[in-house]
């Protein structure tokens, strides 16, 4: 494979159109090391396949290609911006992760919410810089209030456009390619690669390495939604993680927005997990890990293999924890309806300028950040049963981003 399809430079800018044939035969094995981080943010997925390439036997390698699902939608975008020239070793990578609220298929159908259609309650942007030394995990919220194109369905049909409606809503018309091109039209921005991610295959990594650690500061008790989960620093698994990423009625402040700063953290304790408590170790569980998640996932045509995964994931390795950052788009009650959300100007298009031209985030624009390196909880002075108004403690040396990140975690009700 070459560095060009690698680097999201295809025949066709865009990254979603078909490219190399699937290779007959297994890897070499590499060095393992554990600085393959980009996996770290593609929730713990790519690097594991990275890794997981030396395994290498045939059987296998057919078994996990069979269970990735393909879907190209390069036939249903249209007026695609332009990739930003930038210097760099390679070209920046823009990778658009979706997460499917699905019903539909083995394992998805947690509640009795039958024939309710797909909707998507997570989109994140991964973009990778072009020297491979930071990344940056955007969350967009479902609740955003936009402006959404006009896109297409598979058989080239015409879903109008229509003003100022929920982020989520492009999704559950018309599926991943109206989401990439209302993305695209919103941000300006050039997407390589897109993976969507459901319940089950969500549940499943989980179980596969063991459960997850979590700060969680007070007893999560959300009757009306069957949700139980007491307070501690301890391991999520199963159901109760796949409760804990989709609560958001009462912890925190109960918004869209806690939620999603919980699923930022709860990714980045999944990567810790993954790298350094022995999952690369063990086959068992590495295999599990690798089953459950490619069973998961849809992706475009340029990762239809899991060699395709591996290699891409390959060139991440120079990229630390601390550099793996999670934030959300700056964004404030919507004027027209308090119940959902609008885009903070000028800094929303600050954030997606700098992410065209591939320049780093000020602290300005990333003042909410999770880094993957400083995992709320992780400090020996975070604990469970600190203050019950989860208000961040503040000192004279405390610098005004770092009590505003602090905050914001305490608002999604997380340890701080």
């Amino acid at each position: 494979m070459s560095d060009a399809e690698l680097d999201g430079t295809p025949s066709e800018p865009g990254d979603v159109t078909p490219q190399a044939e699937v290779r007959s035969g297994p890897k070499r094995r590499g060095k393992v090391r554990k600085r393959h981080t980009v996996g770290k943010v593609l929730l713990s997925t790519v690097v594991v396949l990275g890794l997981a390439t030396g395994l290498g036997v045939v059987f296998l390698y057919r078994h996990l290609n069979g269970n990735l699902e393909v879907l190209d939608p390069s036939s249903q975008l249209s007026n695609r911006p332009d990739k930003v020239k930038v210097e760099g070793p390679r070209e920046p990578l823009n990778v658009l992760i979706m997460g499917s609220d699905t019903r539909d298929g083995a394992g998805n159908n947690i509640d009795g919410l039958t024939g309710g259609g797909e909707r998507s309650d997570t989109t994140i942007l991964l973009h990778l810089s072009a020297d491979r030394k930071r990344a940056y995990g955007i969350s967009i919220p479902r609740d955003l209030l936009i402006d959404r194109p006009e896109c297409k369905k598979a058989n080239g049909e015409k879903i109008a456009g229509a003003d100022q409606v929920m982020w989520n809503e492009a999704f559950a018309v018309g599926g991943p390619a109206c989401t990439i091109q209302q993305f695209e039209q919103v941000t300006g921005i050039r997407l390589d690669h897109f993976v969507k991610v459901d319940f089950e295959g969500f549940r499943g990594m989980v179980d596969a390495i063991g459960g997850v650690s979590m700060c969680i500061p007070e007893d999560i008790d959300d009757p009306d939604h069957h949700i139980h989960i007491p307070a501690g620093t301890r391991k999520l698994h199963g159901n109760e993680a796949l409760n804990y990423v989709r609560e958001r009625y009462v912890v925190g402040d109960g918004s869209d927005v806690g939620r999603m700063k919980r699923q930022q953290a709860f990714i980045a304790s999944m990567a810790h997990q993954v790298v350094t408590a022995g999952t690369l170790a063990r086959p068992d569980r590495l295999v599990r890990f690798l089953d459950s998640a490619t069973k998961s996932l849809t992706v475009d045509p340029g990762l239809k293999n899991v060699v395709k995964i591996a290699e891409l994931g390959n060139q991440f390795k120079s990229i630390g924890l601390d550099n793996i950052q999670f934030l959300t788009i700056p964004i404030m009650a919507a004027p027209s309806d308090p119940n959902r959300l609008a885009l903070v100007q000028p800094q929303a298009n600050q954030v997606w300028a700098k992410v065209r031209k591939d320049e780093p985030l000020t602290r300005r624009l990333s003042s909410d950040v999770i880094s993957a390196g400083d995992l709320p909880g992780s400090s020996p002075s975070s604990s469970p049963s600190g203050s019950p108004s989860g208000s961040p403690s503040s000192s004279p040396t405390s610098k005004p981003e770092d009590e505003a990140s602090a905050q914001a975690l305490a608002n999604a009700g997380l340890c701080v």
